[in-house]
């Protein structure tokens, strides 16, 4: 993954680090996964934003399907920007668990107000995608609340008056939704601009979500 960021900040930005106990077995990966995520150096965690859900360490509030799908946009473009590491959850006995145990290990992010120009997302349905597109004309994808639990995120951003290192649960550029939990490494800026952002997300939400120009159908390809 590659990407290119530039900022202006007031304040000095630097690593961040964590260590790792000694934990049971499997529970003991996850939480050395999660801890490693926590642990990634700031520069390599801003370098990922996305179209960006926040709601503690498990991301949604939702059971999540296990199925990823790709997000695309030629420009993303919002106010009140904030990211953090999380961890989201597949129903219970989720065919699509594998050997995760049922945990995805995501980057969570969230922007108060965001609009996105050709958004295009795809889920591989086996064989076939599922694509919906919007905002490929005048009018642009529009966004309140809006958030993503994703595990693969690149393009070329630029933040303005960023924050990173400061604990989760104290964020408020974002507002409400953008606080994770306690003692959780993450960022915040008050605004954040993405050119050819992609994306493979777990989850998304949003409190309005406005899509002209929507079209839905299916594909050899997805975007």
């Amino acid at each position: 993954m590659t990407s290119s960021l530039e900022h202006t900040s007031e304040r000095p930005e630097g690593p961040a680090t964590a260590g790792v106990g000694d934990v049971p077995a499997r529970r003991g990966r996850v939480r050395a996964r999660r801890a490693a995520v926590m642990a990634v150096p700031a520069a390599v965690v801003a370098a990922g934003l996305a179209v960006l859900t926040a709601e503690g360490a498990l991301g949604v509030q939702f059971a999540i399907s296990g199925m990823p799908f790709t997000v695309t946009a030629t420009e993303l473009n919002g106010t009140g920007f904030a990211q953090f590491g999380g961890l989201d959850e597949m129903a219970e006995g989720s065919p699509n668990a594998g050997d995760t145990g049922g945990q995805v290990l995501v980057v969570t992010s969230v922007i108060k107000d965001a609009t996105l120009t050709k958004l295009c997302q795809s889920v591989d349905l086996g064989g076939t995608n599922l694509i919906i597109r919007a905002g490929g004309g005048a009018q642009k994808v529009r966004a309140s609340d809006l958030t993503t639990d994703s595990t693969e995120l690149s393009g070329d951003a630029a933040f303005k008056n960023i924050e990173i290192g400061n604990d989760a649960s104290t964020l408020g550029k974002a507002g409400p939704l953008g606080r994770g939990p306690k003692g959780v490494f993450s960022q915040q800026s008050d605004t954040v601009r993405i050119a050819n952002l992609r994306q493979t997300n777990y989850a998304t939400t949003a409190g309005v979500f406005k899509l002209p120009g929507l079209k839905l159908g299916f594909s050899g390809s997805g975007c």
